[in-house]
């Protein structure tokens, strides 16, 4: 916990008699104040899961924001509901800074008669004083905020510059208002046309860039995303779930513009710190890839979980301008579009004849026919092991 925050609600626990707790607009936690280890009354399990996993589930959060605290601008009173698992009524104080609301301060009430924290009798001037205490807070997130808003370029040096002092520089500029320690990984939205999203509007954000490759549809878009405890990738898929969902719109700081329909995002795996980095966005790279060549592993695709597209991501773009084996070359031309099809399919099911005609919808004299024009135009023998390895990871690669 950031010592500057835990020592802001400790002054808000002192001002009001009761343990106080720090999240940000998203619900993630940020700091928690002391609380009472022999009194089972001092917690509730909505806030005993925020301390553990340092952040509140989506449901808890739309639950919470149906009382308005995302507008309210002093203390909001909510009461207790057991259906949704909010055993203890809650006062939440809006952290704002200049109109924009940056996170909330929770104190939990106690059971009657003698409640933990008597709303009703807390004095105006004590609300007044914890309310001067959120200002501070949310000042020092705005402030923190902007300055995660300007570290794009700094990502996009460390991502992809040849210069190892430039790399050095943009990790070192990064590591003050992110920290050196992680968990963080990387999405890779590809191919991306729009204008860069507003940070804000990407639930986990810490900092995002346009990455320009040549020879593609568009630019890749990379999002750097903080993990929770156990380097879970939930916030991850959470962020990119928001990408793909985003609704077309004029590019604004305030407002997700629209990720085109083709659009696949890649995860990569957990960075420990920021100099894992360059090795999350090649993975982020490989799987967004995989996700576009083979639509059933995405839209959204794990690193993890893409399989031989690991190790064929790692090989050199074959798209267009990019060499391909010489053999196969001729069956990835348009012209043999319905052949290389044949022969990849025939050799996803292992070269079984009656799969393959199955799968296609032909006879297998059909499909006899074509792979032997396919043996015609490539000089392969898809009776050979390693003709059939070569033809299969060609025919793969291409896609990618």
């Amino acid at each position: 916990m950031n010592a500057d925050y835990q020592d802001l609600v400790d002054e808000i626990s002192a001002l009001l008699g009761a343990p106080a707790t720090l999240e940000d607009r998203d619900f993630r936690l940020i700091a928690f104040g002391a609380h009472d280890g022999d009194d089972a009354g001092a917690m509730d399990p909505v806030r005993t899961r925020s301390i553990l996993t340092r952040r509140s589930t989506a449901e808890v959060k739309a639950w919470f924001e149906r009382f308005g605290i995302a507008t309210a601008t002093g203390p909001v009173r909510i009461p207790a509901d057991p259906g949704a698992g909010v055993l203890r009524a809650r006062l939440c104080l809006p952290v704002r800074h200049r109109g924009t609301v940056f996170g909330y301060v929770w104190l939990l009430a106690g059971d009657a008669p003698v409640p933990r924290l008597p709303y009703t009798e807390l004095a105006d001037a004590d609300l007044d004083a914890a309310m001067a205490v959120c200002a501070r807070i949310g000042a020092q997130l705005a402030d923190e905020a902007r300055a995660r808003a300007d570290l794009g370029p700094h990502l996009n040096t460390l991502l992809t510059s040849d210069s190892e002092d430039r790399r050095e520089a943009a990790l070192t500029t990064l590591s003050g208002p992110l920290g050196a320690g992680g968990p963080y990984t990387l999405l890779c939205a590809v191919p991306w046309t729009a204008s860069p999203p507003g940070l804000r509007t990407v639930p986990g954000a810490s900092a995002l860039t346009l990455v320009p490759v040549p020879g593609a549809a568009g630019p890749r878009l990379a999002v750097l995303v903080r993990l929770g405890a156990g380097a879970d990738l939930g916030p991850a898929g959470a962020a990119a779930k928001a990408l793909l969902a985003s609704t077309p719109g004029p590019p604004s700081p305030t407002a997700l513009t629209a990720a085109p329909a083709s659009t696949a995002v890649g995860i990569g795996t957990a960075a420990r710190t920021l100099a894992d980095l360059p090795a999350a966005w090649r993975e982020a790279s490989a799987a967004a890839r995989a996700a576009l060549a083979r639509p059933h592993l995405g839209p959204v695709a794990e690193w993890s979980a893409i399989g031989p597209y690991r190790l064929l991501a790692a090989l050199p773009d074959s798209g267009p301008g990019h060499p391909v084996d010489p053999a196969v070359g001729p069956l990835l031309t348009p012209a043999h579009s319905e052949l290389a099809r044949t022969a990849e399919v025939f050799l996803d099911c292992a070269g079984q004849a009656g799969r393959t005609a199955t799968a296609l919808s032909i006879h297998r004299q059909t499909l006899y026919y074509r792979l032997s024009r396919v043996e015609q135009l490539t000089g392969l023998d898809l009776h050979d092991g390693e003709d059939r390895l070569l033809l299969h990871m060609s025919l793969k690669a291409a896609k990618l």
